[in-house]
């Protein structure tokens, strides 16, 4: 090795790493965020078939899904589900019903 080398490079020094106050819900300006546009989609539920049964469906066919009549939908934003509700009818348009929100932490988990 050359000397010259050695003596010119030094290991890099920071400073300790400080814990971060916590943060207080009011300190947080959540204005910056609420006109960002998310997409908001229901699913009512979800089959499998191969491409030849889904070649052989036309106008009047009937899909069972994997769900019960019964069953809640699944609410997700931008592809993550958040909660979960019904159908509901208000002057001739459907809406939903939250019936269950997934919690944050649980949102984190699916994540992974």
């Amino acid at each position: 090795m050359n000397t010259q080398e050695d003596s010119a490079t030094s290991l890099a020094q920071f400073d300790a790493l400080q814990p971060d106050a916590a943060l207080d819900a009011r300190d947080l300006n959540l204005d910056v965020i609420l006109d960002v546009p998310v997409t908001l989609s229901l699913e009512v539920g979800r089959s499998r078939m191969p491409i030849r049964n889904l070649l052989q469906l036309n106008q009047g066919s009937v899909i069972e899904l994997e769900r019960g009549a019964g069953e809640p939908l699944d609410v997700y934003v931008n592809g993550t589900l958040i909660a979960h509700g019904e159908v509901v009818v208000i002057n001739d348009r459907f809406g939903v019903r939250l019936t269950d929100v997934v919690s944050p932490s649980e949102r984190i988990r699916r994540l992974r």
